[in-house]
């Protein structure tokens, strides 16, 4: 069972890297003869899929592409399976080897490991094991978003997807079309950048605000990728964290310690409550209400009123 396995992912792995068009299932299914043994369809459609699946977690990149008459075809592009020469000394196979050990408490262990017997391929000595250097260290990305996987997965395959955001201000989630382009980790929180179709615009999603499961399409990319993504900046710009003016606020006591991070000076006030002046920039409006009642902005006027404003809509429903 193990070798008929075996030969059967080197038999696709071939037919995928050999042909210059992608294949649709019918065409593999022709060209594969455990595939026409399969008894039925359905087998042979779960199989594939398993197949499938199995050769990227070991690190081959198929690409799914939909034709003219909206038929599915698969291939694996030579130059995107294929690394040069590569020379590491001891520091950064050790450094590589901490990387994929952030993602061996996560499902991604397998594709961590697939990525390090890539790279010996590629040239990574033998003689250096990246898992064993510095394994004093432990370092961990937490990953409990279910949507994280898919979303990785997609990004990784360039396909879209449909998922339901809730967003900060709004007290339903609401579908959205999304090409997405990267996925970044930034104070604890995991976010998504990508095209949002509906929109026509560049957007970013926190993960801990989609809700139900993300379902990928057939279709190819509308809107061109762009060579760097920048997550974290954007996220930095809504959060505030390139303000050029001050807000004063007062806090629960014992309350919204992301905010006293970022306040600039902190005075207590009594009766529970503490008033902090805190970097005041675009997108701050939308933070300060996920503190809800914790939270009562005292100046400036214009910040006050978004709140508020934003409060009274999450109120309406």
């Amino acid at each position: 069972m193990a070798i008929a396995k075996a030969e059967r992912l080197m038999n696709l792995a071939l037919c995928l890297l050999g042909t210059r068009r992608p294949l649709s299932k019918r065409e593999l299914r022709e060209s594969i003869e455990a595939y026409l043994e399969a008894g039925s369809d359905d087998s042979f459609n779960r199989m594939f899929e398993r197949d499938k699946d199995d050769l990227r977690e070991l690190g081959l990149v198929i690409e799914t592409v939909e034709n003219l008459d909206g038929e599915v075809g698969y291939l694996a592009r030579r130059d995107s399976n294929r690394l040069p020469p590569i020379t590491l000394d001891a520091e950064e196979a050790a450094a590589l080897g901490l990387a994929a050990k952030v993602w061996q408490q996560v499902r991604l262990a397998g594709a961590a490991s697939g990525a390090l017997q890539k790279l010996r391929a590629a040239g990574l000595p033998e003689d250096v094991d990246p898992y064993e250097a510095h394994g004093a260290l432990e370092p961990r990305i937490p990953v409990h978003e279910a949507a994280f996987e898919p979303l990785m997965l997609a990004c990784r395959d360039r396909r879209p997807v449909i998922f339901d955001y809730r967003k900060a201000t709004a007290a339903r989630p609401e579908p959205r079309h999304v090409e997405p382009w990267a996925l970044e980790c930034w104070r604890g929180h995991w976010y998504l950048a990508g095209w949002d179709r509906d929109r026509a615009a560049e957007r970013v999603f926190r993960l801990s605000r989609i809700t139900g499961k993300v379902r990928s399409r057939s279709s190819r990319f509308t809107a061109p990728v762009p060579d760097v993504v920048t997550v974290r900046e954007t996220v930095m710009s809504w959060a505030g964290e390139t303000a050029d003016r001050s807000a004063r606020i007062r806090l629960r006591t014992d309350a919204g310690y992301p905010l006293r991070a970022k306040a600039t000076s902190v005075r207590e006030l009594g009766d529970g409550w503490d008033e902090l002046e805190i970097p005041y920039g675009h997108g701050l409006d939308a933070w300060l209400v996920e503190f809800g009642p914790d939270v009562v902005v005292l100046e400036p006027a214009e910040l006050r009123a978004d709140v508020v404003d934003r409060l009274r809509a999450v109120a309406k429903g």
